[in-house]
């Protein structure tokens, strides 16, 4: 593909955006595509950092919305170049970054190109790197570089959400819980102490955890505490001195990263833990005007997300958001990955209601 045209549908620039290969590192070639495409169009102001891209109005709107969305996707694994299936009479696009989230994408790039008068501002903003490390995340980048490309008043993440509104998202964090021992040949196994026999008290404790749910702003999120890996041992003959069990807790957004690390601690009291990743939650923010207007007029319940996504980093800057896009995000990187074609339509119908 040697242009991109935003005037076809948002079903066939779905599967225009997603036959262009953008794994995360590699999103080069499609941003220069969007970036040529947008610029075509007077009524947006085209901004590039990087692999990340910027279109907005500038009108002169007493409000701002920012509409955002990551080119990224995980790697392929033979489900590229797109294909069209239908099963059980829904017709879908297959392949990879169909749901996560180039067809939200799409219909992002078709409004911009078309909304000239739209009733708010627009921030429209694409980025790179999602898929990996936060530290590389281009949202994140943005906000150090422009911070000043990063102020609405109301933010649309286009994460896939079956085309329902979920407000906030749950805080994530990760840490290492460790027990120690002392080599020994594993024939005089009396003269050491075995770590990975004293790790047997934390997947107790993990096995009698009882998830909380938490009411927050009407919406209830649902915690989770697990092991996600566990190492330890030296050879086939040796009495392991050190076990470590990773743990991913998923906390309610009414819980600061500090309440977060404080409950992890006390959960595995007598143990050593080191955190090793941490990121907040975000508070759905549904009570703030633009966020319920956009509920009422897009005509779909509001949800909690379970997952974290990148609206906590704009509800750091103090912006409410909501994740609302086509796609089921429990098909985001399956090999099965693919988009129920109607949810595409029936996403961008109700976006171009409401911002026009």
């Amino acid at each position: 593909m040697s242009t991109l045209d935003l005037t076809v549908s948002a079903v066939q620039l779905t599967r225009d955006i997603c036959d262009v290969p953008s794994v995360s590192g590699d999103e080069k070639r499609l941003a220069d595509l969007m970036q040529e495409a947008l610029t075509a169009y007077p009524h947006l102001e085209v901004i590039r950092d990087g692999d990340l891209i910027v279109a907005r109005t500038n009108l002169g709107r007493d409000r701002r919305v920012i509409i955002a969305g990551h080119i990224d996707t995980v790697p392929i694994n033979h489900n590229l170049p797109t294909q069209l299936s239908e099963s059980d009479g829904v017709e879908y696009i297959w392949g990879r970054g169909t749901v996560d989230m180039k067809a939200g994408v799409a219909v992002q790039l078709k409004l911009a190109a078309e909304l000239v008068e739209p009733s708010v501002d627009i921030t429209w903003l694409w980025y790179d790197n999602e898929e990996v490390d936060s530290s590389l995340n281009g949202l994140g980048r943005l906000a150090r570089n422009r911070p000043d490309l990063m102020l609405g008043d109301f933010a649309i993440l286009g994460e896939p959400s079956n085309g329902a509104v979920e407000g906030g998202c749950n805080g994530t964090l990760r840490a290492v819980v460790r027990t120690h021992g002392s080599r020994a040949h594993s024939a005089r196994a009396w003269m050491g102490e075995n770590a990975i026999h004293a790790a047997a008290p934390i997947l107790a404790r993990l096995t009698e955890y009882t998830p909380r749910d938490a009411d927050v702003e009407g919406l209830v999120y649902r915690e989770g505490l697990n092991a996600v890996g566990i190492t330890g041992g030296v050879a086939g003959n040796v009495i392991p001195d050190l076990c470590e069990v990773e743990v991913n807790f998923r906390f309610a957004p009414d819980r600061s990263t500090d309440e977060a690390q404080d409950y992890v601690r006390d959960f595995f009291a007598g143990f050593e833990v080191e955190f090793t990743d941490l990121a907040a939650g975000a508070r759905p923010g549904l009570d703030a005007p633009l966020a319920q207007e956009f509920v009422a007029a897009v005509g779909a319940e509001a949800k909690p997300k379970y997952g974290w996504t990148d609206v906590a980093r704009f509800s750091e800057a103090g912006i409410p958001a909501v994740n609302y896009g086509p796609g089921d995000p429990s098909l985001a990187h399956h090999d099965q990955e693919r988009v129920e074609i109607s949810q595409i339509v029936a996403v961008e119908t109700a976006l171009r209601a409401w911002l026009a």
